[in-house]
């Protein structure tokens, strides 16, 4: 087990979750909700709006990758970072400071991400705000029925992408060559593995999901994240034993999804069973 990359691993996981719980409860507590498909938050629709949303935005984004320069694509994937950092930047800043200071430290975000993008921190810690601002408001936003009906189909297509049209490949390598704020760059001695946001973004919808359903049941603020941290713990092995395998085979691609979905989903069946939940 390469031991420098599970750490990196588990630092950017646990930061990630830790603060987009708290993130996605005073979204929940703000009573901040919003439409994805409908109103109603358990309709199963939502789940097919977010993969519908997700499957254009790859499509736009290979498209740019095929036909435009590379020094056009660069700025037109830079403008998209930009653009989704201000918004995810002031979600996740405003859980803890007044609006003006959150949208003030957005913009600095930004702006070092534009004149400083040699630096892997940056990069990294922007991946951090990014997703955490994601996956709380998605989470806040959608039921857990139509979560776990987006995590299936989400983990049959990570599936597909990488090992059969590997679309997902060609994307992940064009991101990480032009050191964009869509993954984590987990650095070691022998190699340099890019870790997707989406990988992370999930798990944090989910939990964030639970953690509005076990609020909605009566249990209180932070007793009422024990089944998140449970389903995130499950996350966390399925997520490190890909990237443990990626390790032993440099230049593999694998889709880290498929097993972490299964083992958040079996995760949540045992804590439902088992009367978790009130």
């Amino acid at each position: 087990m390469d031991k420098q990359l599970i750490l990196q691993l588990a630092m950017y996981f646990i930061i990630v979750n830790l603060v987009g719980l708290w993130v996605g409860y005073t979204i929940i507590q703000q009573d901040v909700q919003p439409t994805i498909i409908n109103d109603d938050p358990n309709d199963p629709i939502n789940s097919l709006g977010l993969l519908g949303y997700m499957l254009l935005g790859t499509i736009l984004i290979l498209a740019a990758i095929k036909f435009l320069p590379d020094n056009v694509l660069y700025w037109v994937l830079k403008g998209t970072e930009a653009l989704a950092l201000i918004i995810t930047a002031f979600i996740t800043f405003f859980a803890f400071i007044p609006e003006e200071f959150a949208l003030l430290l957005a913009v600095a975000l930004i702006t070092i991400r534009i004149f400083l993008p040699q630096y892997l921190i940056w990069r990294n810690i922007s991946s951090i705000v990014a997703t955490v601002g994601v996956g709380a408001l998605l989470g806040s936003s959608i039921g857990v029925f139509p979560v776990i009906i987006f995590l299936i189909l989400l983990g049959i297509y990570d599936y597909i992408a990488v090992f059969k049209t590997k679309h997902m490949v060609t994307m992940a390598k064009a991101v990480a060559k032009k050191n964009l704020s869509f993954t984590f760059a987990l650095p070691t001695p022998n190699h340099q593995f890019e870790l997707g946001t989406g990988d992370l973004v999930m798990p944090l919808v989910f939990s964030v999901s639970v953690l509005n359903d076990s609020l909605s049941r009566g249990m209180v603020w932070p007793y009422a994240t024990i089944p998140s941290l449970a389903i995130l713990a499950a996350s966390f092995v399925g997520l490190a034993f890909t990237m443990d395998y990626g390790s032993k085979h440099v230049g593999k691609a694998l889709p880290a999804l498929p097993l972490q979905v299964g083992l958040m989903i079996l995760m949540y069946g045992i804590l439902s069973v088992s009367g978790t939940f009130p």
